[in-house]
C-alpha cells in the first residue's frame, strides 16, 4: 500500500523530488518503487521528462484504481477502528406503534448491551411520516407497515405479527375460535387516530363491507385502545403482541381474526446502506440481519 500512495503522490505532484519532500522518503527510494511496480504490472506507468513526470494511459488508469483502493483501505481502518476502541455515536430511529409496542424493547437492549456508547434516538410516528422522514434525511432508519410504500428506499423485513379481535369479557362473540371482519361490524369499535397504519388498513379493508365500521371511540395508543376496550366500549383489533402479554389480566379477551391481510410484516427502511454510519449499519444487522 506504501507504494500504491507514493505513486499517486508523484502522478498528482508530477515531480518525484517534490513527492520524496511531502512523504519524507528519499527520492531514490521513490524511484525503485515505481520501477518496480512497472516491472510488476508490465507496462510503463509514467513518462519520465526533463522537467518530472506525468501518468501515460496506463498510469492513468493505475490512478484511478489506486485512489478507489486506498479510500477503501481508510474507510476499512476506520471501521475497525469504532470496535477496537468501542462503539460510539447516535442513531436515529423513528417506528411506528406496532413495533414499539412489540419488539422493540428487547431490540433496543439486547443493541445497546453489546454497544453502551451508542445511543439511539428512538421516535414514534405513524408509517407514512416514518417513510418521509427516511427519504429526507430527518431519522437514520425507520420501522413501519409493510402496506406502506417505501418508494426507493432500501429495505429488510423486521417482523412479521397477526392481528387479533379483544372484545371486553363476557362479549357474545368470545366463545368463537375466530373472527372475520364481517362478524364485528356490527359491534361498536375501538380505534385508532386517522393516520396509523392500521386503522388505515382497518378502514380500507371494512370499504368492502355492507355495514361499515362503527368506530365509538377513537385514541392514540394500543394502551388507550385496552383500556376502553376493558371499560365495555367496544371491540378493537390489534396485533398479539399488544394483546397476548396482558390476557392474564382478564379484563377482556381475544380471537384470532381470520383474514389473509391479519399477517402483516413490518419494514425496516434506510436510505443507503453504504453511506450510513457504522453505529446506523450494526443496529440494523442486528435488527434485521441481511440473512434474514
Amino acid at each position: 500500500m506504501t507504494t500504491l500512495r507514493l505513486f499517486v503522490s508523484v502522478a498528482e505532484q508530477g515531480n518525484i523530488a517534490e513527492a520524496s519532500r511531502i512523504n519524507h522518503i528519499a527520492a531514490s527510494a521513490i524511484s525503485k518503487r515505481i520501477s518496480d511496480l512497472e516491472a510488476r504490472v508490465g507496462v510503463n506507468l509514467l513518462y519520465r521528462l526533463r522537467g518530472g513526470v506525468e501518468p501515460t494511459q496506463a498510469g492513468k488508469a493505475m490512478l484511478r484504481h489506486a485512489k478507489r483502493v486506498l479510500l477503501l483501505l481508510e474507510d476499512m481502518d476506520a471501521e475497525l477502528s469504532e470496535f477496537t476502541h468501542g462503539m460510539r455515536g447516535q442513531v436515529r430511529l423513528w417506528a411506528n406503534t406496532s413495533s414499539i409496542t412489540q419488539f422493540l424493547p428487547e431490540d433496543i437492549s439486547r443493541y445497546v448491551e453489546r454497544f453502551p456508547e451508542v445511543g439511539i434516538e428512538l421516535r414514534e410516528e405513524t408509517s407514512r411520516i416514518i417513510v418521509d422522514g427516511v427519504r429526507e434525511g430527518l431519522t437514520d432508519l425507520g420501522i413501519f407497515s409493510g402496506h406502506t410504500d417505501s418508494g426507493d428506499l432500501e429495505t429488510r423485513v423486521y417482523r412479521h405479527d397477526t392481528l387479533m379481535v379483544i372484545l371486553p369479557t363476557g362479549h357474545p362473540l368470545e366463545e368463537h375460535e375466530t373472527l372475520k371482519l364481517e362478524d364485528i361490524a356490527a359491534y361498536n369499535q375501538v380505534g385508532l387516530q386517522d393516520g396509523s397504519s392500521l386503522q388505515n388498513q382497518l378502514m380500507r379493508e371494512a370499504s368492502s363491507l355492507e355495514d361499515p365500521l362503527k368506530f365509538r371511540v377513537r385514541v392514540l395508543s394500543f394502551d388507550g385502545i385496552r383500556r376502553m376496550v376493558e371499560a365495555g366500549l367496544g371491540l378493537a383489533v390489534l396485533p398479539e403482541g399488544a394483546v397476548i402479554p396482558f390476557l392474564e389480566m382478564g379484563t377482556f379477551t381475544a380471537v384470532k381474526l381470520d383474514e389473509p391481510w391479519a399477517k402483516r410484516s413490518l419494514i425496516l427502511g434506510f436510505r443507503d446502506y453504504k453511506s450510513l454510519p457504522v453505529v446506523a449499519r450494526t443496529l440494523i444487522e442486528c435488527l434485521a440481519p441481511e440473512s434474514s
